[in-house]
């Protein structure tokens, strides 16, 4: 057995059953490996932002690692926007890199590069396998390192030779880490802070979103009078109807410092204190305001469920109401087409237990609030704010989770960087509805010259953030890679398209002209 199938092996074994994949040369042996080696599912995506962003979707659903198959270097650099984005959203990943045999890399052949480098500030675990039987070890102990709560990159680099040299055999990967329990003082002196009387937030993130954290954080609301707001970006909410609903932290500056204003305490549930995006011209980075004090309930690598259901008891909520949402959904929306009747035909429509996959951007914005009265649903955000993340994320999440219907909330901007994922979804017959907003621009962009005090932008500055000249035909891009689509520009043909893919099974699209 070579050191290839020695990896696979393991990888299986270790519970790693999907790879989504864009390989080369270097990686033919754990190609052929794939085909050996029975319970490896491999996906294949066009472009490496593809690869790694349907990894980091296909985790947030099932908690469980993916492996990416990557070629050298420069195809890991393609990946790595989205990497970025599952580092922030402490996905869990195995990457395995494909790289030069051991003895060839000094001759420095047109694809050498320098891997390790280039993967650590996007990993948290990087190694290069020294020889073929170091691999399935190797391999083995990237897999627990991609466990390690709250959920980390593992960068695996395999020569070509530890590939077709004998290995070892497969290794078993050791048990996961459990989370660590937050200390009793972090309870007590939080309890302490909520009951002081002074005006205090609840802002959580990680599994706190999900329904179980929800309901316990609103009971220690509903308990405390603390107000409950979740980060701006979340991996995963658990959302809709039946449900305790949270607003997010607004992306805008000032809307964002209105709505923390006031306040005396910050509870932090595996989150950070709340920062702008982006620097701004006389306005602040940290949007709380000065004399607030951040108290850590729990850190994100701690049990965030165990914490707040330790802080329940010590502060006697368990029994208090959670303030969940019954309201009806709204009316589906009318007219022309506007982001506030796109929201409300969201909240209408939204299929039962969908997974929403929102790089909506500046069409989107305003879309939370309208959903929070939609079926119940599960809600996942860009946490690293990279573009490109949308159509490979709902991939993955469809891969994860084949008997639910995913909705991708796209921007034509944004999917520009990687509608290659249009033709995974076709090949694989994954049931994703994209609704790809079509502004012909990177209309968030024109904001923020504004925002940045750019002064007044002419006819240069003004063509690099517009998509036109020539329109992009989305229809006809998808219906290129074998996904079924319609063009609309009123809200009744939204409503009327948005309903048809829900109800075709597979990918379909839906170009929303803005």
């Amino acid at each position: 057995m070579n050191g290839a199938e020695s990896l696979v092996r393991t990888l299986v074994g270790g519970g790693v059953n999907v790879c989504f994949a864009n390989p080369g040369t270097s990686e033919m042996h754990f190609v052929a490996a794939l085909d050996r080696v029975e319970g490896m599912r491999c996906v294949l995506g066009l472009f490496e932002g593809v690869v790694t962003g349907a990894a980091d979707g296909y985790a947030r659903m099932t908690g469980n690692p993916a492996a990416t198959l990557l070629h050298l270097g420069p195809g890991m650099a393609n990946g790595l926007a989205n990497i970025h984005n599952a580092n922030k959203a402490s996905t869990p990943m195995v990457n395995i890199v494909g790289d030069h045999a051991t003895y060839h890399r000094r001759y420095d052949a047109p694809l050498t590069t320098d891997i390790e480098t280039a993967a650590k500030p996007f990993s948290r675990w990087v190694k290069t396998s020294p020889d073929a039987r170091s691999v399935a070890a190797d391999g083995a102990a990237a897999i627990a390192a991609a466990r390690t709560p709250p959920g980390q990159i593992a960068t695996l680099i395999l020569p070509a030779d530890t590939a077709w040299n004998e290995g070892s055999g497969p290794v078993e990967v050791p048990a996961a880490v459990p989370p660590a329990q937050v200390s009793p003082e972090a309870v007590a002196e939080v309890a302490r802070v909520l009951r002081s009387g002074e005006p205090c937030l609840l802002l959580v993130t990680g599994k706190a979103l999900r329904q179980e954290g929800l309901e316990l954080a609103g009971r220690i609301a509903a308990k405390t009078g603390a107000r409950l707001i979740a980060q701006g970006s979340n991996a995963r909410t658990q959302r809709g109807r039946g449900r305790v609903f949270v607003e997010r932290v607004p992306y805008v500056v000032d809307l964002a410092v209105k709505v923390l204003a006031g306040l005396k305490h910050i509870i932090l549930v595996g989150s950070k204190m709340p920062v702008a995006f982006f620097a701004y011209p006389d306005k602040p980075s940290l949007l709380a305001p000065p004399d607030a004090v951040g108290h850590v309930l729990a850190r994100p690598d701690e049990d965030l469920i165990g914490a707040l259901e330790a802080l329940a008891d010590e502060l006697g909520a368990r029994s208090t109401p959670a303030p969940v949402t019954n309201d009806p959904p709204p009316a589906p929306g009318a007219g022309a087409v506007t982001s506030e009747a796109l929201g409300q035909s969201l909240g209408a429509l939204l299929p039962e237990n969908a997974i929403v996959v929102d790089e909506a951007v500046t069409t989107g914005r305003g879309f939370f609030a309208p959903t929070r009265s939609a079926a119940p649903h599960d809600w996942l955000s860009n946490m690293g704010g990279s573009i490109g993340m949308g159509m490979p994320v709902a991939t993955g999440a469809a891969v994860a989770c084949p008997d639910r219907k995913v909705i991708c909330l796209e921007g034509d901007g944004s999917g520009m960087y990687t509608l290659q994922s249009l033709w995974t979804q076709a090949r694989e017959g994954l049931d994703v509805t994209t609704l790809l907003f079509s502004n012909r621009s990177y209309a968030i962009l024109k904001g923020e010259l504004a925002n940045v005090g750019a002064g007044n932008p002419g006819r240069k500055a003004l063509d690099m953030l517009d998509l036109g000249h020539p329109d992009l035909d989305w229809v006809g891009l998808a219906r290129s890679m074998g996904v079924p689509g319609a063009r609309v520009t009123t809200m009744e043909a939204f409503n009327d398209r948005f309903a048809e893919g829900i109800a075709t099974p597979g990918p379909f699209l839906v170009e929303v002209v803005v």
